[in-house]
């Protein structure tokens, strides 16, 4: 049975479910910034993507372990995380590979999620520990979706931007109805400014904006309220940003390490974009930090 635990730095407050170890509620002087789930658009809140992000083709590929066959986003936002360290600011997660995983993913591996609150911030730490004898393949990342409007704020959806630390300009891939990336037909989403408008126009046509080599890892979610989310995320090269549908009342930005099977890709799981190998015994850490306001 899933916990779900609340931790707290003063004016500041996060909820996590040990199913998935996932990000449950982010609060900002009890005004809440989290997307909260909704069947009529999408049930989720903040998903850990792991040891893929998307799809890959078809739910399958080959490896030098053997058949890897796993859905949309991977397989911990399907189990149950141990706590394994908590404080009244902090929580950590652990998965390790079962014979139950490994039919899926035939890699041993460990997987600690963190959520820490420290100076009006939320950090999000991804380590991933190779236990196995054999090279270890992955990507990771997260799924944060936030309230549009803001809490508090009456703006429409239309009125909200991605506000970036300085101008530059970004063709972002195509992606087809299954989740495939077309790297091969791109989309001029930013053009030599700091923002990129948002709008239920903009999903409705492109699905969902990939954003590559963001300029400082930085990107902000506001609207003319001036209410937002500022993500910092060095080390993930793709940050992807979505919307469910035409009246979904949400934004999901997404920071990635690699992303989903591209057409011009090999089955080949350890060619796809973006893929990590530890070697055995080797652990790495990448880390995001969300700061509303």
């Amino acid at each position: 049975m899933s916990t779900i635990t609340t931790i707290s730095d003063g004016n500041l407050t996060a909820r996590v479910d040990s199913k998935g170890a996932q990000l449950m509620g982010l609060a900002l002087g009890g005004a809440e910034y989290l997307w909260q789930g909704d069947e009529r658009w999408w049930p989720r809140r903040a998903p850990v993507l792991f040891p893929i992000v998307g799809v890959i083709r078809d739910g399958h590929a080959t490896s030098a372990q053997g058949d890897v066959t796993l859905g949309r986003h991977g397989l911990a936002r399907n189990y149950e995380h141990a706590i394994v360290e908590e404080t009244p600011s902090s929580v950590t997660y652990e998965l390790a590979s079962t014979p139950e995983t490994r039919e899926k993913f035939p890699y041993d591996f460990r997987l600690n999620m963190s959520y820490s609150l420290a100076d009006g911030k939320l950090e999000q730490a991804f380590t991933v520990t190779n236990t196995g004898s054999v090279p270890l393949p992955h990507t990771l990342g997260a799924h944060p979706a936030f309230n549009v409007p803001m809490p508090g704020c009456e703006d429409g959806f239309d009125q909200y931007e991605l506000r970036f630390t300085r101008p530059w300009t970004c063709d972002a891939p195509g992606i087809t109805p299954e989740g495939y990336h077309d790297f091969q037909h791109t989309h001029r989403v930013v053009d030599g400014t700091d923002s990129l408008p948002l709008s239920h126009k903009l999903f409705s046509d492109l699905l969902t904006v990939t954003l590559v080599d963001v300029p400082d890892s930085t990107a902000t979610l506001v609207g003319p309220a001036g209410h937002g989310v500022t993500l910092e995320f060095p080390g993930f090269g793709y940050l992807g940003v979505w919307s469910a549908n035409e009246t979904a009342p949400f934004v999901a930005v997404e920071p990635w390490v690699g992303c989903a099977t591209a057409l011009d890709e090999s089955d080949v799981f350890e060619d796809k974009r973006g893929m990590m190998v530890l070697q055995p015994g080797e652990s790495a850490t990448h880390a995001l930090t969300i700061r509303p306001f």
